[in-house]
């Protein structure tokens, strides 16, 4: 048996679109099952008031269970919500910057698809993670896939810590477990009627 201590850590990505009436309930429930490490706010509208608002509401349900919190891309709502930081999806082009307008305490997080050149200038550049996916089939995008080969180079060579993420199921968590520090979890929960149950059978996976 596998020491809890030494699984990979939970990383949860909301929904895209997220009704505000309902999902803080959705998401205390979540963190009130399990103990997840950071959540991201990682919604698909350009509305700023739409995303100023699910920031606040989130961040009232991380902030009550000590819970980090980041936004995905928009450096600028970290510091006016009171937020953690931001994951960034542009690989470590940005890095750079946003470390040096947020400073040494925020979470900057960088998406790195499957590159291990991205992921590897990200950590120089000071990331605190970089994100590697998606890890199973999606006919998203070109179909790219994020290997064990590349979570295993990684866990050997790298320092950073490294979240896997994007289209994961219960075989592909058991596969990877060993590799990585993190697992990005989303859609793989919110779209079953139980999220707290579906998160409790991949981190059954884990071990």
């Amino acid at each position: 048996m596998t020491d809890a201590a030494d699984l990979p850590q939970l990383y949860l990505i909301t929904p895209t679109e997220l009704d505000l009436d309902t999902f803080s309930a959705r998401l205390a429930a979540v963190l009130d099952a399990a103990q997840i490490a950071c959540v991201r706010l990682s919604l698909a509208t350009r509305d700023e008031d739409r995303i100023g608002r699910a920031a606040d509401a989130v961040r009232a349900v991380t902030a009550e269970r000590d819970v980090a919190l980041v936004i995905e891309r928009h450096v600028q709502m970290v510091a006016r919500h009171g937020l953690d930081g931001v994951h960034l999806l542009d690989g470590a082009r940005s890095v750079r910057a946003t470390r040096k307008e947020l400073g040494e305490d925020a979470i900057v997080g960088a998406f790195c698809g499957q590159s291990r050149h991205d992921g590897m200038t990200a950590g120089e550049l000071n990331a605190d993670y970089v994100s590697f996916g998606p890890v199973g089939e999606t006919a998203l995008d070109d179909g790219s896939r994020a290997t064990l080969e590349l979570f295993d180079w990684w866990s050997q060579m790298i320092e950073v810590p490294v979240v896997a993420e994007g289209a994961l199921d219960v075989d592909l968590i058991r596969g990877v477990s060993p590799h990585v520090d993190f697992f990005g979890i989303g859609d793989e929960i919110w779209r079953t009627d139980d999220p707290a149950a579906t998160l409790r059978e991949m981190i059954a996976a884990m071990s």
